[in-house]
């Protein structure tokens, strides 16, 4: 053979070899046992590195520990699972299955992103007032529509940070010629159609850990401090809004910068906002600002028949100009239960559009509602509003709403199907000079 093919033959055999030597090793250490009986106890070793370290310093390290598991009752120590069935094993005793160790639940997903929907749709029809129609008929109107229609895309950007992006479909919109000049024309292809705006765009900062759970503060156009907290009660915001918004004296959503504090205990919470004040509908038209707080106090968390019993109070300081007025006081009882839930608002409000006109036209009004229920999906709404637009004329508007509805059973929360079948009248004192209003309303909503 020539030195080159030799050589070439000696380190071959010699990778092999130390190959074989490490796998050798390899094996011997799985293979390895050791049975020590020391101290009245037996010690087991599995592992050729433990048993050394025990024979030198005694430490015995992690280990499995069974008492008068020994022939003379003698306490053994194993060093793994693997020592148990060598032993059982050498001693023909029968095998054990060990189940795996529990894995750690993994942490939970801090970024993330849903989206949702909600729909609202009815068919309305008004028996009165009349209308008359393009060829001069009295008629009676009626109509199906989509009163809204929300695209909800909610996440976290982490575990401090959320956010919520809602548009909102508006009501349907006719083109004009105000302020146009002589002779011109306008034409449009989507008169008639629903429009999407923006309702909610807002970033949040979680206060659950330095603060409570449930605390934050919100920058954006967001919920006003009243209006969503009572719809979360009321929970027929698909008929129609509630008295406050009804009336056109608040807003559910605004810009501007709020922030919510959970009391301990359930308790209660304070929401305190900054607002531009004009509402999501219209841009802000100057400097002033509206000022909104919210207290809700539940004085019995505890008590399981009475845990439900809120009592808030709203205050709204506003102005559309410097020196005008436009503040609002509310104050609320509720309670909710399994059967029924309740609700008393009481309104008091100051409007005066320009500083330099005499004084402010100030109202009052209330509202009483009871949403009594079956455990079956089936439920009532009766409501009763009643409303002074201006204390210093003795004229009122009443609204009285009777209606049945059935709940759809969902898989899961944060789902909603419900059909409303209502009637509804609204009727005016003969100083606010306008017809009696009746119309029988079938509403759904659709919640995802």
């Amino acid at each position: 053979m020539r030195p080159k093919g030799l050589r070439f033959g000696m380190a071959t055999a010699g990778t092999a070899f130390l190959a074989l030597v490490v796998a050798a090793g390899a094996w011997a250490q799985g293979a390895f046992y050791r049975e020590v009986t020391k101290d009245g106890r037996i010690y087991v070793f599995n592992n050729m590195q433990q048993f050394e370290t025990w024979e030198k310093g005694g430490e015995m390290g992690k280990s499995l520990t069974r008492l008068g598991a020994g022939p003379n009752n003698e306490t053994v120590v194993f060093d793994s699972e693997e020592a148990i069935n060598l032993y059982n094993f050498k001693h023909n005793l029968p095998g054990e299955v060990f189940a795996k160790p529990k894995e750690a639940p993994k942490p939970p997903e801090t970024s993330f992103v849903k989206v949702g929907g909600t729909i609202f749709t009815d068919l309305t029809y008004n028996s009165a007032p009349s209308i008359t129609d393009s060829d001069g008929n009295s008629v009676k109107k009626s109509e199906f529509d989509v009163r809204r229609a929300y695209i909800n895309v909610t996440g976290n950007i982490s575990d401090v940070i959320s956010y919520r992006i809602t548009p909102d479909v508006t009501g349907r919109f006719a083109t004009t010629g105000t302020g146009l000049p002589s002779g011109a024309k306008v034409s449009t292809t989507t008169d008639g159609s629903l429009v999407f705006r923006l309702k909610y765009a807002f970033g949040q900062f979680n206060l659950d850990k330095p603060i409570s759970k449930g605390s934050w503060i919100r920058f954006g156009q967001q919920q006003t401090p009243y209006v969503d907290f009572m719809e979360g009660i009321y929970r027929y915001r698909f008929q129609g809004t509630i008295f406050t918004d009804r009336e056109s004296f608040l807003s559910s959503s605004d810009v501007g910068v709020s922030a919510r504090l959970a009391l301990p205990d359930d308790y209660g919470d304070v929401h305190v906002g900054y607002y531009n004040g004009d509402t999501y509908s219209k841009a802000e038209a100057n400097d002033q600002k509206a000022f909104q707080i919210r207290g809700t106090l539940r004085p019995l968390p505890k008590e399981k028949d009475l845990k439900g019993l809120r009592f808030t109070a709203f205050y709204d300081h506003d102005a559309p100009v410097k020196d005008g007025a436009r503040n609002r006081f509310v104050g609320a009882v509720t309670f909710e239960h399994t059967y029924v839930n309740v609700g008393f608002e009481y309104l008091s409000a100051k409007d005066q559009a320009s500083g330099t006109k005499p004084a402010p036209v100030s109202a009052n009004g209330w509202s009483l509602w009871a949403t009594p229920r079956t455990t079956v999906g089936l439920e009532g709404l009766f409501r009763y509003d009643s409303l002074k637009p201006n204390k210093d004329v003795d004229a009122k508007k009443n609204r009285t709403l009777i209606g049945a509805a059935y709940w759809f059973k969902m898989p899961k929360s944060g789902l909603a199907t419900a059909l409303l079948l209502d009637y509804e009248q609204v009727k005016y004192d003969t100083a606010l000079n306008k017809p009696t209003e009746k119309r029988y309303e079938l509403k759904a909503l659709f919640n995802f």
